[in-house]
């Protein structure tokens, strides 16, 4: 019953507000280095190689997958009406708009952005960071800043090669393996894909979900406590806020753009 005594409840939420109001500090900051971080490309671009490159594997094994599950399920429920030369369409519709960006994101959270929190947090932990410091360096400039628009970069990348692996595991179970006709399967995904309210909404939603997934996984390094406990429990919270941040803003972003 403590708990809900009122100078608890105040103190617990100021101590929230003060958490947001942190967060959305660094972040502006973050935002406002993006010059910065972009004249020294160099350390963008191995954090692009960094986070995309070694993601890279279970993004396009999971869109293979995500693609035939798609075409299976997706042939079954079509043929019932008659419909299943759609087939091509709805796969490529379920990927661009929705499972490719949600999907993506997840799986970044849990390779790339474990990795990032566990790196800057070991960096905090062997007083990497203090060191930078003291040497008059801003380790929110050289440590945060490139990681952050690395991430940003990489995530709507890794995206569009997960709806694009997932459109041929999708082929190949409707075309080969069912024996849908191959021109019934692009035909309509062709005809019925639009460039900009399907193809730009997943890009949108793939952004979103970038600087999401990469702002909580840098934080949670840069505020972890500097023991190996704390570092654990840093790379945890980054997997379950990125993970439960996604599908929220997916429900919100859905909302608003296709109420537009």
């Amino acid at each position: 019953m403590n708990w809900l005594h009122p100078a608890r409840i105040g103190q617990a939420t100021r101590r929230k507000l003060a958490d947001v109001g942190h967060a959305t500090r660094l972040l502006l900051r973050l935002v406002a280095l993006s010059g910065a971080s972009l004249r020294r490309f160099g350390l963008v671009r191995d954090q692009v190689h960094f986070l995309g490159n070694y993601s890279l594997a279970i993004i396009t094994v999971s869109g293979l997958f995500v693609g035939f599950v798609l075409a299976l399920q997706g042939y079954y429920i079509l043929q019932r009406y008659g419909s299943s030369e759609a087939l091509g369409l709805m796969v490529a519709l379920s990927l661009l708009r929705e499972l490719g960006p949600v999907i993506t994101a997840l799986l970044f959270a849990g390779r790339a952005g474990t990795s990032l929190t566990a790196e800057i947090g070991l960096m905090k932990a062997g007083e990497q960071l203090s060191a930078m410091e003291m040497m008059a360096v801003d380790p929110v400039r050289r440590v945060l800043a490139p990681r952050f628009w690395g991430g940003v970069i990489a995530m709507p990348l890794l995206a569009a090669v997960f709806s694009a692996v997932g459109v041929l595991g999708g082929w190949v179970v409707g075309v080969l393996m069912i024996g849908v006709d191959p021109g019934a399967f692009w035909g309509q995904m062709q005809g019925g894909v639009d460039i900009w309210k399907d193809v730009g909404n997943g890009v949108v939603k793939s952004v979103v979900f970038g600087v999401t997934v990469t702002f909580i996984a840098v934080l949670e390094g840069f505020e972890a406590q500097p023991t190996p406990e704390g570092v654990s429990r840093a790379t945890t919270r980054t997997v379950v806020v990125s993970s439960l941040a996604v599908l929220g803003l997916d429900f919100v972003l859905t909302a608003m753009m296709f109420s537009i």
